[in-house]
């Protein structure tokens, strides 16, 4: 399951840190986000689709790792990321 094109520009505008940026932490860590809310979505209704279940664990992985580097990295962006997405409760 992946996102379509316009819904991914849109999240890469509001978390882009500079003019080119397609790839900091946070812009990767907002499109994953997307795409494992999507894929939850999916999982709902489609309960025993164990290929797509392995796909969403292995994305929330690479959103933890991510997460973990912007938290030893710095700090106050790691937690403006989190407070934006809504991560944490």
């Amino acid at each position: 399951m992946s996102i379509n094109k316009e819904v991914k520009q849109s999240v890469i505008n509001e978390y882009k840190m500079h003019e080119n940026d397609t790839g900091s932490p946070e812009v990767q860590i907002a499109i994953l986000t997307t795409r494992i809310n999507e894929l939850n979505e999916h999982l709902k209704v489609h309960k025993k689709d164990h290929h797509s279940r392995r796909g969403l664990l292995k994305m929330v992985g690479k959103r933890r790792n991510l997460l973990n580097y912007l938290k030893n990295k710095d700090i106050e962006r790691y937690r403006s990321i989190i407070q934006k997405l809504g991560l944490r409760k």
